[in-house]
């Protein structure tokens, strides 16, 4: 997905999404979309295990990190655990922040 069709979406149906941002806590407080919620890839052993209690595998689910290759990783191991849909956010919030709200913080 792109980050103009993130925004779109995020814009009129946020609250049928399950957004996840894989990034690390110190690229979190430097900047983040409020929706998303912050489930680190460093801390994968710790959340992983409650997956699917944390999120729908039926619902769409977003995946976010700064550039994209984080989020694909995300994305992927989300299709093994049987999420049905799963779209990773195309160049990152990096991305987003230059196309859509260059007011974000880049870094």
């Amino acid at each position: 997905m792109t980050v103009k069709e993130l925004a779109a979406r995020l814009a009129t149906e946020v609250e049928t999404l399950q957004l996840i941002d894989v990034r690390e806590p110190a690229e979190w407080d430097i900047v983040h979309l409020p929706p998303f919620t912050l489930l680190p890839l460093s801390e994968f052993p710790q959340w992983s295990p409650q997956i699917r209690q944390l999120f729908d595998p039926d619902r769409e689910t977003l995946v976010l990190c700064h550039h994209g290759v984080r989020s694909a990783q995300m994305g992927y191991w989300l299709i093994q655990q049987g999420f049905r849909n799963v779209k990773n956010i195309v160049g990152g919030i990096d991305a987003y922040a230059a196309a859509v709200d260059p007011s974000l913080p880049r870094y």
